[in-house]
Formats: structure tokens, sequence, C-alpha cells
């Protein structure tokens, strides 16, 4: 469905995205420090072959490499629908498939109950480090998928 021509108050002009920013720049700089150190560490170490120190480093690089997966699930949202990427999947949505948008007390993120009976687990909203921030999220993406939706949005959350 389309929006109505008035928005409500608070809700964000689309597109807008959602995304743990502080877990995700502290994994970044967490993965960008410990491949520095390591690489460094290899480079001075004067006993090690060069196929040693190329392990040190491929040890360090895949070490950033996971902690960048880890940074990567967002949620992004426009009139047509949601796209939810999370570590290793992206899926697309219409505003339609999703019945409830849920994040209650001890949920690590925000789950999205669908029209086909599932769930799905939308990583772009947690609590864990910015509580406040992912309630508030959780509620704006809650009332974008009731303005755009089927209108059988009731989702319970934290908060």
């Amino acid at each position: 469905m389309s929006a109505p021509a008035t928005r409500p108050p608070g809700l964000p002009s689309l597109p807008a995205t959602f995304r743990p920013t502080l877990t995700r720049v502290v994994l970044l700089a967490v993965g960008a420090a410990t491949f520095l150190v390591i690489t460094v560490i290899a480079l001075i170490l004067e006993n090690l072959g060069p196929g040693e120190r190329a392990s040190f480093v491929l040890v360090a690089l895949l070490f950033f490499g996971v902690l960048a997966l880890l940074s990567r699930p967002h949620i992004t949202v426009d009139e047509d629908g949601v796209t939810v990427v999370n570590i290793t999947r992206t899926r697309r949505l219409a505003w339609a498939e999703i019945l409830r948008v849920n994040l209650r007390a001890g949920d690590p993120w925000v789950f999205l109950d669908l029209s086909d009976g599932t769930s799905m687990p939308a990583l772009g909203i947690q609590p864990g480090m910015a509580k406040e921030r992912a309630i508030r999220d959780a509620r704006t993406l809650r009332a974008l998928a009731e303005l755009h939706g089927s209108g059988v949005n009731d989702a319970t959350e934290n908060g």
C-alpha cells in the first residue's frame, strides 16, 4: 500500500536506515586495531619467515572479516517495503508482509512476524549497547509498518 498524504509527526522521511551504530563502530574499530597490531607484530618478529608472516596477516585479516560481517546488519525502509540485511542474508519484504514488529524484554533484536506465518529476526535493531535507541527505532519501524502495511500490526515491545 502507498502512504497516505499526511505523515504522522515523528516518523522519518523515507528511505531511512536503522542500524546498531555503536555496535558497528566498536566491531570495526576492534577489527582494525587487531589487524594492525597482529600485522605489526608479524613484521617486527625477526625469527619469522615470509610464510609465517603471511600466516599472521591472513589470520588478522580473517578476524577483521568476521567482525566486519558481524557489523553488517541493518534495516532499510522505503515507500515500497523493508530490506532486512542480517549477517549473511538479505531479504526484501513488502509492507503488507509485515504483521507485527516485536521487541520484548530480553530479546536480542527485533523480530518481524510475517504474513506467511513465520517470524524473522531483524538484527538491524538491537538493544545491546543502546537500549533506548533500539526501543525508539522499533517503535518507529512499527509505526511505519502500520502506516504502510495492512493495518493488523499490534506489536508488543519493550519499554
